[in-house]
């Protein structure tokens, strides 16, 4: 009999999981069968994440609220796809998007569904990086622009980490706190809205 596991992440500890769980409650997953990481999702180094795959065997199903829970890195999350439905031939069923749900027999039609599901992943990933791409080219931007104008940016050792610019768009659009973003980037408050003053975001 296959087991029902959901799997829960938030990027910081002083995030509610709440949500995520009453969604995993609805699909019948109980309590005891939820793991959940508050920490970011830049890899999988992740403790509970690593005991459920430990834990999963052929044709259990693991469930995600959304893609992103499972991780940010979308070509870290294709090969861990890859290694859950491939080799331990685990199912996948993600809440938000129905269209990534890998449950299936060997029908016609759910081959398919397996293919679209690859697909659908392999076009998340082209997205994702694109989206990457350009904030760094944004960021670029808004510190060739705050030099232009003067701007100074203090002690030409500690420079504006790489993904200053991604984490502030998280942010601002809520998905993480600002200490979440402060742990992200191992910044201090004072340097957060330094920069985000100077640079425009």
């Amino acid at each position: 009999m296959n087991r029902k596991y959901g799997y829960i992440r938030v990027s910081s500890v002083d995030q509610n999981i709440e949500r995520q769980k009453n969604a995993m409650r609805k699909v019948g997953i109980r309590d005891d069968y939820l793991f959940i990481d508050k920490q970011s999702g830049k890899d999988f180094s992740r403790p509970a994440y690593q005991k459920l795959v430990k834990q999963c065997q052929e044709s259990d199903v693991i469930f995600i609220d959304s893609i992103d829970r499972l991780g940010r890195n979308y070509q870290e999350i294709l090969e861990e796809w890859r290694i859950l439905t491939k080799e331990k031939k685990v199912d996948i069923v993600v809440l938000d998007m129905p269209i990534l749900d890998t449950r299936s027999s060997l029908t016609q039609e759910d081959l398919t569904k397996t293919f679209v599901a690859d697909l659908v992943l392999q076009i998340l990933s082209y997205v994702a990086e694109k989206e990457r791409q350009d904030i760094r080219r944004r960021q670029a931007e808004g510190i060739a622009a705050a030099k232009a104008r003067g701007v100074k940016f203090g002690n030409p050792g500690i420079p504006i980490p790489e993904n200053f610019a991604e984490v502030v768009a998280r942010w601002r659009k809520k998905e993480i706190s600002l200490d979440g973003a402060l742990s992200i980037l191992e910044v201090s408050r004072s340097y957060f809205y330094d920069k985000v003053k100077k640079l425009g975001l």
